[in-house]
């Protein structure tokens, strides 16, 4: 399906999956962008989840910052993780290693970003794509008995967890795209529902991804199955799309509505992607309740106050 808006450079919306994924023709993204097109590429993001721009090659950190800022406030690059600026993460890869497992970003904080800004800045000559998962249509397939199960269910989310464990390989932190120590250098705990209600469409999606340590009221063991059985549900090949990386690339998604995965198959080659990222509200459940934080204060990544009414 092609979306066609009016616009004085024609801006075309192209679906790339059934369920989740869209490329975005005709803007080049900065900070000068006029309040309908900048509508219009929300609500493209709103219903697809995840959006792509080619040919980006224009955007440095700064320009990138000043796009991201017509979305929403944002954070600060990470609650943890120092790379040098105070709004863009680096993630840089050298050894085959990324951030190689399935997560929502930012869960163990209790106020989840809303939406990330993705830059290709150095590629691997093959591998290294990326790919999403709808968590919405996720949790619209789900039979009902398990549906009224997650509705009722909430999760502890850390980042007090073992990176290696997530990846194929088994190796060390030095492989990874941050040290564990840093990583874990500040200790956040939340509980959040299983199910949240997004703020802006009230759509149902899960929460689940590889910061989650335990289910409230349930045992290691019981947490475990059942992770694994909404998870899989989560990264069903049908629910996901993959994006091959090229120079000038863009993704931006919604962090309410997705999880992702950056595939480690790039062998010993360079890869470095800058995300800056837009500041979300606290979840909320099915029931009205909303995260309870257990440990650590995300207050200077991320201010909610806006959001408070």
């Amino acid at each position: 399906m092609t979306i066609q808006l009016d616009r004085p450079t024609e801006v075309t919306v192209r679906k790339v999956g059934g369920r989740i994924g869209a490329v975005v023709e005709g803007v080049r993204l900065d900070g000068d962008l006029d309040p309908a097109t900048v509508a219009d590429v929300r609500s493209a993001l709103l219903e697809h989840k995840v959006l792509f721009f080619r040919g980006q090659h224009h955007l440095d950190d700064d320009a990138q910052i000043a796009f991201a800022e017509q979305l929403g406030p944002l954070t600060t690059a990470h609650p943890t993780v120092n790379t040098g600026s105070a709004r863009v993460l680096s993630v840089k890869a050298t050894r085959g290693m990324a951030a190689n497992s399935w997560h929502t970003d930012v869960t163990f904080v209790d106020r989840v970003p809303a939406i990330s800004v993705l830059r290709a800045v150095t590629l691997p000559a093959y591998g290294g794509t990326t790919n999403w998962a709808n968590t919405v249509t996720a949790y619209e397939s789900l039979p009902e008995p398990l549906q009224h199960l997650v509705d009722h269910l909430w999760a502890v989310h850390t980042n007090a967890y073992d990176y290696a464990r997530d990846t194929e390989s088994g190796k060390d932190e030095e492989d990874s795209a941050f040290g564990r120590e840093e990583f874990e250098s500040t200790y956040y705990e939340t509980e959040h529902p299983v199910v949240r209600v997004h703020p802006e469409t009230g759509d149902r999606s899960l929460v689940l991804g590889h910061f989650v340590k335990k289910f409230v009221g349930l045992n290691s063991s019981e947490s475990m199955a059942l992770f694994k059985v909404l998870q899989d549900r989560v990264t069903k090949l049908e629910n996901t799309v993959r994006w091959t990386w090229e120079p000038g690339d863009v993704a931006m998604w919604d962090n309410r509505a997705t999880q992702h995965y950056a595939v480690a198959d790039f062998d010993t080659q360079p890869r470095e992607m800058r995300r800056i990222t837009v500041a979300g509200d606290v979840p909320v459940s099915v029931d009205g309740r909303r995260s309870i934080v257990v440990a650590g204060d995300a207050g200077e990544y991320a201010s909610i106050d806006h959001l408070i009414t």
